[in-house]
């Protein structure tokens, strides 16, 4: 149980670093979403989409092979091969993308065309100080230095909203107002919802500097060798990584493409976007368990007692997921107004299959183990691959008809099938005694009340639905609470 309260532990810090980051990234949704129109935060998630994508790209699994290989022989020839692998890649990479810039510009065509140039610019910033500070971030994470990396993922975020604000409220009211014209010069009303971008790249650019400091001398050294035996190990997580990303961030793409109505495709993308956004707890979760729980299961596999920590890992993962699905979708009557006008609401029954779609996931992640310690990264790039075909094949379908409709059931399908695939395969080759009768009964239990929520709030008003729905909640916490002690007392 003490590995499992250091995990807990690290999962509290890093959730810090980035639930609290998140956190005020999810206040920033409401000011944004009363400030612009469905079309123009439309702009804001498909930009945002491509750069989680290219993000893949850039760091090439290169993250999760150093965590495999530094702890092995040659740690400091793994961080400086990982660090200038990238570092080189990134730089070739960026200027690639600079000179595809026009070709960028052709195909998004969004209806702010003046300074669309910037934008792509200004994204290909962000994704190249994203690659950039990975592996120095990932190495903080390696060494348990979780206040470092959770201080500075806080600063980046601090920073970013500040300028935010700063320049679409103070700029943007001295240049309405000309109370002072220097300020105002900092203001284009045409750069719109791309102050957001150019704030995220200023934020990002600080930040990295800072990480990478932190390492400072980083003495270049490109071990030819373990760079060869690095990239065997994490080709596959690239496919993995960019078919998650097809999971995960190519629905809000195709909206575009896909749906008979352009003007209508750029309302759903901000509908649908501003909508995944009241998911964000669950994902939030699911970020900082995973940047706690790799370099945990890295150092501990050769643990005798290791599968069976992982399974009970597993049980308490999904029951902090159940408690967070309950959270939020009962009490979706007052978190609904987190975003903007009735328009952007519109698209909230999504919500709870989202969640569930995240919970997926998040079991996924879980479950990646298996390959991960066992060298069958390729199985995990399989996996992804369904996963992303499940995704495409149901957005071409159904999204001409149902729109994002389509789009959150494409997600939550695609999720669960790489669940079930991973579990089949993992049980196959890195057998784990997963609590299934525990872990089935909270999932149960979790859907009946939901169930229930969902009936009274048919038959009562909104004050009465709201207050039995919490109550609901404080019942699940109680049930869990007797069954956990009650499991514990049977097994001392």
């Amino acid at each position: 149980m003490s590995g499992i309260r250091t995990l807990l532990g690290q999962t509290a810090v890093y959730g810090m670093g980035t639930m609290v980051p998140r956190f005020l990234n999810y206040l920033i949704t409401p000011y944004l979403t009363y400030a612009f129109s469905t079309s123009d935060y439309g702009i804001n998630t498909e930009l945002f989409a491509y750069i989680a994508f290219f993000n893949i790209i850039f760091t090439y699994g290169f993250e999760t092979a150093y965590f495999n290989f530094q702890n092995q022989e040659q740690t400091k020839n793994v961080f400086s091969t990982a660090f200038w692998s990238i570092t080189i890649s990134t730089l070739i990479l960026g200027v690639i993308l600079m000179l595809l810039v026009p070709v960028f510009r052709s195909i998004l065509s969004t209806p702010n065309t003046t300074y669309l140039n910037s934008y792509l610019y200004w994204c290909i910033g962000i994704i190249a100080t994203d690659a950039l500070a990975a592996i120095p971030f990932a190495k903080l994470r390696s060494g348990n230095k979780a206040l470092q990396f959770s201080f500075l993922k806080l600063l980046n975020v601090i920073i970013n909203l500040s300028l935010t604000v700063f320049f679409l409220s103070y700029c943007r009211h001295c240049y309405e107002t000309q109370t002072n014209t220097y300020w105002a010069q900092w203001y284009r009303p045409e750069i719109g919802i791309g102050y957001v971008f150019l704030a995220t790249l200023i934020s990002n650019i600080i930040t990295t500097c800072i990480v990478i400091a932190l390492h400072l001398p980083i003495p270049f050294s490109l071990d030819a060798v373990l760079w060869k035996s690095m990239w065997n190990y994490a080709w596959p997580l690239v496919i993995l990584g960019v078919a998650a990303m097809i999971n995960d961030t190519l629905d809000k793409v195709l909206l575009k493409w896909l749906m008979p109505n352009k003007a209508d495709a750029q309302v759903s993308q901000g509908i649908y976007g501003a909508c995944n956004k009241l998911a964000v707890i669950m994902s939030i979760f699911i970020q900082a368990f995973r940047f706690a729980y790799e370099p945990y299961f890295f150092k501990n596999a050769g643990h005798s007692k290791s599968p069976s920590h992982h399974a009970r890992i597993m049980t308490v993962f999904i029951l902090f997921c159940c408690f967070i699905f309950l959270s939020i979708s009962l009490n979706m009557s007052w978190i609904q107004y987190f975003i903007g006008s009735s328009e952007y609401r519109s698209g909230i029954t999504t919500v709870p299959i989202l969640l569930l779609a995240y919970m997926c996931l998040g079991i996924v992640y879980n479950l990646s183990i298996w390959y991960k310690l066992s060298q069958h990264t390729q199985y995990g790039a399989i996996i992804a691959l369904a996963g992303a075909a499940t995704t495409i094949l149901i957005n071409v379908l159904f999204m001409p008809l149902y729109g994002y409709w389509a789009a959150t059931w494409a997600t939550f399908l695609a999720y669960l099938l790489m669940m079930v695939l991973s579990y089949i395969w993992g049980k196959r080759h890195y057998p784990i005694p997963y609590e299934l009768k525990r872990i089935g009964t909270y999932i149960l239990i979790t859907l009946v009340v939901y169930a229930l929520s969902y009936f009274t709030t048919q038959i009562t008003s909104s004050y009465i639905s709201l207050l039995l729905n919490n109550l609901f909640i404080l019942s699940f916490a109680y049930l869990v609470y007797r069954i956990e002690i009650r499991n514990y007392e049977s097994s001392n």
